[in-house]
C-alpha cells in the first residue's frame, strides 16, 4: 500500500525559491514584460546582440530588485507601503480654540 505525505502548507502564503506572495506576481509580470519588449525590439530589426544584452540586463535587474524588495519588506510589505501612502501625514485643524470647547445645540 502506498503512503502519501500530508500537505502541511495549507493556509501559508505562496512561495517560490524565497519569493513570497505578491512578489511572485511582480516577478512573473516583469519577466513577461521584458520578453514582450525583447520580441518587439527583435521584430523591428534591431541588432540581435543589442536585443540579447538588453533582455539579459533587464531580466537581471528585475530579479535583483524583486528579491531585494522581498528581503527588505517581507510578505505583506507592499500592502503596508501602499496603506502608508494612503494615510495623511499630518492632521491639520484650523478651528479656533474657543470653538473646539463650545457645546453645539441642534435645532429641530
Amino acid at each position: 500500500m502506498a503512503e502519501y505525505s500530508i500537505n502541511k502548507g495549507i493556509g501559508r502564503p505562496a512561495e517560490f525559491r524565497g519569493l513570497q506572495s505578491q512578489y511572485l506576481f511582480i516577478f512573473a509580470g516583469g519577466l513577461l514584460a521584458v520578453f514582450v519588449v525583447l520580441v518587439v525590439m527583435f521584430m523591428t530589426g534591431l541588432n540581435p546582440f543589442i536585443c540579447i544584452l538588453f533582455g539579459g540586463g533587464a531580466a537581471t535587474l528585475l530579479v535583483w530588485l524583486t528579491f531585494s524588495l522581498n528581503r527588505k519588506h517581507g510578505p505583506h510589505g507592499l500592502m503596508k507601503i501602499r496603506a502608508r501612502m494612503c494615510h495623511p501625514r499630518f492632521i491639520i485643524n484650523r478651528v479656533g480654540v474657543r470653538r473646539l470647547f463650545t457645546v453645539k445645540t441642534h435645532r429641530v
